[in-house]
């Protein structure tokens, strides 16, 4: 079987419109041009990350190049450009869809001003020379850009310039440029901010009309621009007059756009109705999530030679797994050597959580499987008489059970998804791969990562310097990189592979921060009971983080008691070990 990559260039024609954007597009480069005689204006396409806002802005650019002879376009990506350059970029790019002999007059009206000062004259001095738009575009920016006086001046040149131009014979009633601004939201602060100065300050003139790309949340009082005053604020909402919500794609349209991607990527037999369906709705029916995962099945099963050994039916959910259901697929891959696989475990949990929390008859299978979950957790067999107290026992099951299993428990496209995946005769095999490393996805591709935007962090390398850390674990292998990290960044760190091993460091070391796994060859608590002990001795009663791959209820509450935070990611872990730093660098001083 072959596989191909899907590219996420957004739409440019109505071939590629797979979701019905089109119709949109048309009304809006309709309302567009009827609305010409409004400019100046700007329209707000808004959507969340990967929504089609691109999309829909390119095919609303053809519709109007296509349809309208009287309207002129023009793109600026403002993630191109970084703050002040973004104001200069985004002028310059307008100027240059104006007519050359425009931009000739207007430099010919600036250098016989009298009111600008000697150092503009002398720069227009060879205004009159054959340049091209392009230099032309240079000169005017060069003139009006020199110092406050001139920019002063800016407004005024540009709204006479683009006056001329939209008025300009045998337009009527005049012509229209529309300036399209994509990306803003993914921008610096400082870059939004040029941007909306260069739109609402210095082009908010006859003949301009913008529409921008961006989601509207992400740039409100709580999102990037959360630090403006009330003034900014005010003049924010100045810059948008309307906005259009990109609306979520239809059950049945983005089921389609499911099957579409997967018959183009060469994975549409694979994909039955129901997976096709949990592609849509677990993708938050985001058209570029979809892709993205798609892609990531293709890359797997072409670039991993583990996957080789299975069936494709069985590495596709699998991967299903993996990129919808991420927390569930660490629990699955970590393990512990004390639980069964986390698949087999929910399963079983699941007909223990219908015969516990039901009066009606239970046929003998489902109740052993409920006596075999419930007793594999350390719990008494409920007494099949004493049904009063299945709810109980049903409480406690779940109080040791990861704190994820209630939840998916009620999402039936996770149940059908597992039970599925667990039919199959070769997934005992792809478990104890996946545990042993030897099927570890090579992608990192998640089904709900969004980009972020890029803002330097003022923390240096020295972060935990001065930090003493011990870490027991029983298996520190895995730990490595994590290990790597702290001490690339200045903490010292002393490992141990047992209490015994701890207690003697613990004796010889003043130790600022433990961190610690849980369970440990058959003792599913050695963590928590080695830090009881220890703070009841008083051997230590510094911060503490636990790192496992399961978190439960019970192990919560067990932590709270012990004043230690637990982690099942990197993400976690390091979140822990930061506000338990600041905790010690206040106690220091």
């Amino acid at each position: 079987m072959e596989f191909s990559l899907l590219n996420d260039e957004p739409v440019t024609g109505p071939e590629a419109d797979l979701l019905g954007t089109g119709r949109a597009a048309r009304e809006l480069a309709k309302l567009l041009h009827d609305s010409r005689r409004q400019t100046p204006f700007t329209l707000a396409v808004d959507a969340g990350w990967g929504m089609g806002k691109s999309s829909l802005m390119r095919l609303v650019d053809a519709e109007l190049r296509q349809g309208y002879q009287d309207v002129e376009t023009v793109w600026y990506n403002a993630w191109t450009s970084t703050g002040a350059d973004a104001l200069e970029g985004l002028i310059k790019s307008v100027l240059m869809r104006f007519d050359r002999r425009v931009l000739q007059r207007a430099l010919n009206r600036l250098s016989e001003r009298r009111t600008l000062i000697t150092a503009l004259r002398a720069t227009l001095t060879v205004a009159l020379a054959p340049f091209g738009v392009a230099g032309l575009v240079d000169r005017f920016w060069q003139a009006l850009s020199v110092d406050a006086t001139a920019r002063n001046a800016m407004r005024g040149a540009l709204h006479a310039l683009a006056t001329e131009w939209a008025e300009a014979a045998p337009h009527e009633p005049r012509r229209l440029l529309v300036v399209f601004v994509d990306d803003l939201d993914r921008c610096s602060e400082e870059t939004v901010l040029a941007v909306c100065e260069a739109v609402k300050v210095y082009l908010d003139v006859p003949g301009l009309a913008f529409v921008i790309g961006c989601d509207r949340s992400a740039l409100g009082s709580s999102g990037l621009l959360r630090d403006l005053g009330p003034a900014g604020s005010a003049f924010m909402e100045k810059v948008f007059q309307t906005s259009y919500r990109l609306p979520v794609p239809g059950g049945d349209g983005i089921e389609g756009y499911v099957r579409s991607c997967a018959e183009r990527s060469g994975l549409r037999e694979l994909l039955d109705d129901d997976l096709v369906k949990l592609i849509a709705d677990r993708s938050a029916r985001n058209p570029r999530r979809i892709k993205r995962l798609i892609n990531g099945f293709g890359l797997e099963c072409s670039l991993n030679p583990v996957w080789a050994q299975f069936k494709p039916e069985s590495v596709i959910r699998t991967l299903l797994l993996q990129h919808l259901y991420p927390d569930f697929y660490r629990l699955l891959v970590i393990g512990d050597g004390t639980y069964e696989h986390a698949a087999r475990e929910f399963l079983e949990y699941r007909v223990a959580r219908r015969v516990l929390s039901q009066w009606a008859h239970v046929d003998p299978e489902a109740w052993q499987v409920t006596v075999e979950s419930v007793t594999g957790h350390g719990l008494a067999e409920p007494h099949p008489e004493d049904r009063e107290g299945w709810e109980a026992v049903l409480a406690r099951l779940e109080e040791d059970l990861p704190t994820e299993f209630p939840v998916l428990a009620r999402d039936q496209n996770f149940v059908h998804l597992v039970d599925e995946w667990m039919r199959l005769p070769e997934t005992d095999e792809l478990v104890k791969q996946l545990q042993e490393g030897g099927a570890v996805p090579v992608t990192a591709i998640r089904a709900d990562e969004e980009p972020q935007v890029q803002v330097q962090t003022a923390q240096g390398d020295e972060e935990y310097d001065g930090i003493r850390v011990l870490w027991v674990d029983d298996v520190p292998a895995g730990n490595t990189s994590y290990v790597h990290r702290l001490e690339q960044q200045g903490a010292d760190v002393l490992l141990a592979e047992d209490a015994y091993t701890a207690e003697r460091i613990l004796g010889t070391h003043a130790i600022d921060l433990l961190i610690s796994d849980i369970a440990r060859g058959h003792d599913r608590d050695a963590g928590l009971t080695a830090l009881a002990r220890w703070r009841e001795r008083r051997d230590f009663e510094g911060p503490a983080v636990f790192f496992t791959g399961r978190i439960t209820p019970a192990r919560e509450q067990r932590c709270r008691e012990l004043g230690a935070g637990i982690a099942v990611g990197p993400t976690g872990l390091f979140r822990h070990i930061d506000g338990a730093v600041a905790d010690i660098r206040r106690a220091r001083s």
